[in-house]
Parts: C-alpha cells; structure tokens; sequence
C-alpha cells in the first residue's frame, strides 16, 4: 500500500481550481477527495527515486470552505490524509468569492531554520509558522491567511541542525567537502523533510496557500554574489552537484506549485519529467541549462488574487555578474518584469523580492561604494578588498547593483502614477533577520500616485545575533547615515534619486507580517512569536497600521 512521505501542501488557489502537492513512497495516483464533491487525480512522477505529484482539484464553488482527504494507491486507492487521530482540524480549501470583493490576508517572512522536537530545547526561540499554526488550529473559525509568501531560506544547505549532521555521518565521510553542508538530491529531500514533517508546518501547509521563492542559503550562503565567487565554487569537485541537487529540489519542492494550472499545461519541463518512467535525468538537464545560462529559465511568476497582484522576482539566479555590467536582473528576466508591473488592472501591486530593495541608509551607501571598488575605480588593490569585504559582509542587496536599484525604482514609480495607478506598490522582502517599514520620497514632480512602502519581515525562526541588532539600529540613525555619504563619496557613488525614511521598526524577533486589503483599503500588522512567563508559546501583536 503506497504510503505519504510528505506533504499534503496546498499550493495555488482560485475560485474554481486548487492544486495540492504531494510525496509517496512507490509509484501511485495521487486523489484529492472533496468533501463538496470537487476532487482530482495526477499519477505520480519520479525523480531520483522520490514519487511526486501535483493534484490539480477542479469542481471547487466560489466563496465556499470545504474540507479534503489525500488518498493514494491504485483504483479505489486508501486514504492518507489526515493522518490517523490527528489532533488537528480537517485540512480545508477555501475559494475566494467570483466578484474579487473578498478581504485578503497575505502572510509573509523569510528566514526560517527547521524547529527541534518539542521537548529539546529551542536556542532560537519559538517558530513564528508553528506558532500562527497552533492559533489556527485552535479556532480555525477565527483569523488566518489566504496566502502565505515565503520569501526566502526555506531550507539551509549551507547550515544543517545536529541532527541532520548525524544523518550525513551515517551516509558518507564528512571530512571530505562540503562536509557538513548538503551534497546532493536525497540529501536536500533530508532538509525538506526535516522542515515540513514539523506537525504544526505540516498542517499548517496543507490547508493556507502559499508562494515561495529560493534566496542564498536554499543553495549556499552568498549564491551568485560575484562573477569572482562563481569561479571559485566551479573550480571546487562538489559545486555542480551542489547546485544542480539545489535547483532540481526547489522545481521539485517549491517552484512547481507557484505555477496556475494552465501554466503548468504548457510547461515543457512538467511534460518530459511527466512523460517518462524516471523524470531524473530531464530535470537534471534543465537544472544544468539553468545554471549555465540563467535566460533558459524563469523562476519568477505572477499571481493574481482578485485585484490583488503579486509579482515573486528571482533576485538570484538571474544576475548578471560581469562587474562592468552587474545587474540584479538579466535584460530578459527584467524586460518581464517591467510587462507585469505595468499591465494595469489592480489596486495593489505587491512586489515580492527575498532581497530588500530600500535599506538602511549606512547600508545602502555601503553597498553602493563596496560596488564601484569591485568595479575597480579606486584601482586593483581597493578591488581585492572590496571583493573580500562583499562576501564577509553580504553586501548584495538592490543597493550593490545601483543601475537596477535605479530601474527598480523608476519602474515603481511609473507603475504607481496615472488614474488606474494601484491605492498601494508594496516590495515585500526579508533576509536581513528583523522587521522594519521604509517608505520612500521622490522629487515633487517625479512623485507617484500610490503609496509605496518597503515592508521587510526576517527571521520566520532563526538567530539574531547582537551585532546585527547593532548594527541595523546604527544605520538607521542620522550618523550612520552621515558615514555612509562619506563611503558613497569615497566610491564616486551617486545619491539614489529618492530619498526614504524609516515609518515602523526596527522590530527583532521570530515574526511574520500580514497585509489585510480590500477594496483599495490597506493594512499591516506584524506578529512575534513569544514565551510568556508560564511557558506559554503564543503571536503577540507588535505592531498595526493602516496604509490606505
């Protein structure tokens, strides 16, 4: 009898149609079964001896809630989700109403470190996706997301828990590289297992939506910071494992079900891995075209939730490197881009970038100067120090590519200004491991309509060290920012062409940020994961605003 190994995940939601992905453990159909009738079926597809399958569901009613069950097997088949005397509420599907007049909620935050079993002890505190899960679960009539926007660090190839180390000990020899980071395939399945077979996440994942997209550590820290550092890595024996391994288990794991329905008809890559009796080697093709020519593949993607848009951007595997020409985005990956954000016919346009664009100003001017030293304009010896200084300090955000900081930004304005400008441009990020709200300021005849914000939320559930408390506070302050003009002059670095300021945070802490929108009305609340004196885990509401 087939059994499930992980999942079920509840991926792309409309008013109609659902997709929920799945893994088993032998070749089987996969059946999602509808308490309202709605249901469908998908055989599974295998990649290096792992099962999958992305169940489209069709025959859902709009505006409704209806609970579902996983069954697998073949004819009749058996059910497998839920599991047996589970203590938690029926996963469900909700389908926002025809009109597109729903309240929507997004969840979002990035950064997340698997959570350890209950009863070790958590260094890092308690999980912000735990704990909103547990609140759920414990009135699933009351508040909760329609989506939830992972941006980032979903998995950590590059930082595995003592657990996962004894588990790599027991398959292979960890002296030799990359020791104890993840080497390849079944390796990285370890990771998602590890992170998604979490009870609480693993409800949780099965009845709220979710989007996702990878930032550096779902690959290894720094990924793509330098055409520099890509040489290095490429010249290592384990690299091209390493990141083949990385991108064929987020098309797997993350990617696949970002994609509508009719995206997924037309998708070669689904069709051959689909279409074979062992999909490995196809997507082990696709994963090498990816890395060796970012323009073969799109990771970013649009999604549209009534008049809200999304659009996830691939702020990673599409730069381009050449320090005469670095960019952010590839001409192509920015070209679709410009068409999504401009096409209109919203009133939100969300903006989601693992990356943020709007930093604090010391950052962001040392960001800028550490780039034209890698440029080489103070000469070759400011060129290698800077190079080493980008790698040790992360500097890689929108800030160290200034020309696409400045597209960006021209981009949101002209996307904000007009009579059918959005009420909002929201680019939502995380990665900096704190929470903070930025709001920026154009020149009076250069302003947009809109309202434009930089919400970032970090970590979902990881570390925050002092330093980075320090630090952040710092370059927020007026000095800090006084000794970042200094850096951007030492560089012959330009001032943006905005200014912006800092309206909420910094906020520390494991935490996830809601925007509530209707209509063209906009709110935001932050919530932090906390322990009360009496051991009680719970979401406090730090922070609530309304933006338009």
């Amino acid at each position: 009898m087939a059994r499930l190994r992980l999942g079920p995940l509840l991926r792309y939601v409309d008013g109609s149609t659902a997709t929920v992905w799945v893994e088993a453990d032998r070749p089987c159909t996969a059946e999602v079964r509808c308490a309202d009738g709605a249901g469908g079926s998908a055989r599974t597809f295998q990649v290096a001896g792992h099962h999958y399958a992305l169940v489209p569901v069709t025959g859902l009613t709009p505006g409704t809630e209806t609970a579902y069950e996983v069954w697998l097997g073949e004819s009749a088949g058996a059910a497998v989700w839920p599991l047996p005397e589970s203590p938690y509420p029926a996963s469900t599907i909700r389908t926002p109403a025809d009109s597109g007049a729903d309240e929507l909620r997004v969840t979002f935050g990035s950064c997340r470190w698997a959570a350890p079993p209950p009863e070790e002890h958590d260094p890092v505190g308690p999980d912000a996706l735990d704990t909103l899960a547990a609140r759920i679960a414990a009135d699933p009539t009351a508040e909760r997301p329609d989506v939830l926007l992972l941006l980032g660090d979903q998995v950590y190839a590059d930082q595995t828990s003592k657990a996962t180390q004894r588990w790599l000990a027991a398959r292979r020899d960890l002296s030799d590289p990359p020791g104890v980071q993840v080497a390849d395939y079944e390796e990285y399945t370890h990771l998602y297992y590890e992170s998604w077979l979490d009870p609480e996440v693993r409800w949780l994942l099965s009845t709220v939506p979710s989007c996702m997209i990878f930032d550096d550590h779902d690959v290894i820290d720094d990924w793509n910071t330098s055409a520099a550092w890509l040489a290095e890595m490429r010249a290592t024996p384990w690299w091209r494992e390493r990141v083949l391994s990385g991108l064929m288990s987020y098309w797997v794991h993350q990617h696949l079900g970002n994609l509508r329905p009719e995206e997924l008809e037309s998708d070669d890559v689904y069709a051959a891995v689909r279409t074979t009796p062992d999909g490995t080697d196809a997507l082990r093709a696709f994963a090498a075209a990816a890395d060796a020519d970012a323009t073969t593949a799109r990771w970013s993607y649009r999604r549209d939730f009534g008049r809200v848009r999304l659009l996830m951007v691939d702020t990673r595997a599409a730069r381009v490197l050449d320090e005469g020409k670095r960019a952010m985005l590839d001409a192509d990956e920015a070209r679709w881009l410009r068409e999504q954000a401009l096409a209109g016919d919203c009133d939100h346009l969300l903006i989601g970038t693992s990356l943020p664009w709007l930093l604090p100003h010391l950052i962001h001017d040392a960001e800028g100067w550490n780039a034209a030293l890698c440029r080489g304009e103070r000469g070759a010896r400011w060129a290698r120090f800077g190079e080493n200084l980008r790698r040790r300090s992360d500097l890689e955000h929108w800030a160290a590519f200034p020309t696409s900081f400045e597209a960006l930004t021209a981009l949101i304005a002209e996307a904000g200004s007009g009579e059918d400008a959005p009420a909002t441009v929201c680019v939502l990020s995380g990665d900096v491991h704190h929470a903070y709200i930025a709001e920026p300021t154009w020149p009076a005849d250069a302003a947009p309509d809109a309202r434009v914000l930089q919400l970032t939320c970090s970590p979902v559930h990881n570390s925050i060290p002092t330093s980075i408390k320090l630090g952040f506070r710092f370059g927020w302050s007026r000095v800090g920012r006084a000794l970042g003009r200094r850096f951007a002059r030492h560089g012959g670095v330009a001032q943006a062409g905005i200014d912006w300021r800092r309206t909420g945070g910094p906020w520390f802490g494991n935490q996830l940020m809601t925007l509530t929108l209707q209509g063209r009305s906009s709110h935001l609340h932050l919530d932090q994961a906390q322990t009360s004196r009496g051991g009680d885990v719970h979401l406090k509401r730090t922070e609530e605003t309304k933006l338009s």
